[in-house]
Formats: structure tokens, C-alpha cells, sequence
């Protein structure tokens, strides 16, 4: 199986443990918890046995230790994570509103992750990795998305295979030459993971049916659409795959998309059946949710298999 690159920060979260807007007064607070949406898909493929490894940078601090301590027991590659001795390991606090949405306080721009430059290390694991895992995010800050974009091209021209999740929010889209990124790396993608309205992000068109024929056109080969609550679909040159949501009690929803992502590539990378990747993918979604911290829930085969042994017997 083909070894997974991807690049991005690793940060640690911080969870206040009530509702409400904000942090204008103070909160008890749960964490730290490993995090950053790269190191939780990466982490992902790790507990599936996937081999997979990540570029970023910490500080020389415990929040960075922590983090690389969790990815190396969960089987990935650590050896392209910096150290950096006197620097700070980037965080998120975060605190849930009523209504479900998020309120953040990061430092993910001024950290040792901001700080990322290619290094002997890195430039090692992108001549030995297969497959390029490409987050949105990373795209929006020049010096990351410079290595990203580097590191994508040189694993595609090799005959390499790359994965996109745009995972964009709105108000960094007008980031200056953000879409011009967006556009060459989806030109490489051979897999497409948008979730919800992300997948009209390229086409001019607010018709799901049409903007997956367009972006299957362009030489994508599967596209995934992530519905959070309301399961997923998968799309190929003439097939539809769907999968119903997989009722759990949600606890945090931080990250369910990245392990549902780091769960179909697994799949996918090992020639299973769309079907099948979409059903573990929608169990490691489901599963995520459940745990508290955004990569708690990450999954290995023996829990997701578990999962949907219990969904067959009580048909939820």
C-alpha cells in the first residue's frame, strides 16, 4: 500500500466544559487534547494500519510532546515533526454555543507550526510516500501551502495519487491566491472529500447532479460528499453510493470529518470496494462523535467493526 503524506499544523484543544458565546468570562476547561485537522485525519489512517506519516512543527513544550507521543503510538511517522526548543506548540480553545455551533481562541499563526520551512526530514518523507493527503486550510498561509503544493506536484508526477478536503471556511477564501491553490490542486485530486456546500466551491452551479458531473469530467475519480447528521454519498463514473446516518449520542463533532476521511482513503488505498470504504468511513464518522476531544474518537478496524456489528443488530 502506497505511504500517506500530509502537511499542516498539529496544535493541542482546549475545551470549555459549558455553553455559551464565547470566552468573555472565565470557564472550567477540559484538554489538552491532541488536535490540528491534519494530525486527526493522519492519526486516523495510523490506527488502521495504514502507513502514513506528517510535515509540521511543534514547540518544545509538553502540549508538542503530547502530540507526537499520540501519533507514534497510533503508527504514524513522526520523524517529519520538528522540534522547536523555545517555541510554543500552537492551541484552540473552544467552547459550544447552545446551538451546537463553536466560538475558537487560536494560536495556530504565531506558533512553532507557523513557522514551518522543509527540512532534511521532510524532504526525505516526500520522496518516499505514495500519496498526498491536501487540507484547504493549509493552503491559506503562504510559506505551508508553498510546501504543500510542492510536496503535491512532485508526488503526482511520480505517478503518486492525491487526496483533497477543502475543509474552508468562508471568511478565508479571499486569501490572496487561495483559489488559484484550490484550482491546481483539484486538477491533481484523484479523490474528493467536500463536505456539504464545499462541493460547489468549483462550479457555478447550486445542482448537486451537475456539479458532480462536472468535477468527475475533470478527471476525479471519487468523490465523497460528507452530510455530518445526515450520513454520506460516494460518486464514480456511473455509480452512487449512499450511507445513512449511524445513530450514536454525540459528545464533540470536532474532527468527525477528518476521521471519516482518514477511514475511506484507508480503504480506498486498499482496492476495497466503494461500498465498503463508505461503510467504514460513515462508522468512523459516527464513532468520532462520541468521544470527547477531536482525536479521542479516532478508530481502529476491531471498533469500527464493532460499531456495525451493533447497527445490524439493533438496526439504528
Amino acid at each position: 500500500m502506497r505511504k500517506v503524506l500530509t502537511i499542516g499544523e498539529i496544535l493541542v484543544e482546549i475545551v470549555a466544559t459549558t455553553k455559551g458565546d464565547g470566552f468573555l468570562q472565565a470557564q472550567p476547561l477540559v484538554g489538552p487534547f491532541p488536535s490540528g485537522a491534519p494530525a486527526i485525519f493522519i492519526d486516523q489512517l495510523g490506527k488502521l494500519g495504514t502507513p502514513c506519516a506528517i510535515v509540521s512543527r511543534v514547540g518544545g513544550d509538553d502540549f508538542g510532546r503530547l502530540n507526537i507521543e499520540r501519533l507514534a503510538a497510533d503508527g504514524v511517522d513522526v520523524s517529519g515533526i520538528e522540534t522547536a526548543p523555545g517555541e510554543t506548540t500552537g492551541s484552540a480553545f473552544v467552547r459550544y454555543r447552545a446551538d451546537g455551533s463553536r466560538a475558537f481562541v487560536y494560536n495556530i499563526r504565531h506558533s512553532a507550526c507557523g513557522n514551518l520551512l522543509p527540512t532534511a526530514a521532510s524532504e526525505a518523507l516526500i520522496e518516499s510516500c505514495g500519496h498526498m493527503h491536501v487540507m484547504g486550510t493549509a493552503l491559506s498561509a503562504p510559506g505551508l501551502g508553498g510546501m504543500v503544493m510542492d510536496a503535491a506536484r512532485r508526488i503526482k508526477a511520480r505517478g503518486g495519487t492525491i487526496s483533497f478536503d477543502p475543509n474552508l471556511r468562508p471568511e478565508i477564501l479571499d486569501a490572496p491566491g487561495l483559489r488559484e491553490a484550490l484550482e491546481e490542486v483539484l486538477g491533481m485530486t484523484d479523490l474528493f472529500l467536500p463536505s456539504g456546500e464545499e462541493l460547489f466551491l468549483f462550479e457555478r452551479t447550486d445542482d448537486e447532479d451537475r456539479a458532480i458531473r462536472a468535477l468527475l469530467e475533470r478527471g476525479i475519480r471519487t468523490i465523497v460528499v460528507k452530510r455530518g447528521g445526515q450520513g454520506a454519498s460516494l460518486f464514480q463514473d456511473g455509480l452512487r453510493e449512499d450511507a445513512h446516518p449511524i445513530a450514536v449520542d454525540e459528545v464533540d463533532p470536532t474532527g468527525a470529518g477528518d476521521c471519516f476521511g482518514g477511514a475511506f482513503l484507508s480503504f480506498w488505498l486498499a482496492g476495497a470496494e466503494p461500498g465498503q470504504a463508505l461503510r467504514y468511513a460513515n462508522a468512523a464518522g459516527a464513532r468520532a462523535v462520541t468521544r470527547l476531544g477531536p482525536m479521542e474518537g479516532s478508530s481502529t478496524r476491531e471498533e469500527l467493526d464493532e460499531l456495525l456489528a451493533e447497527r445490524e443488530r439493533t438496526g439504528s
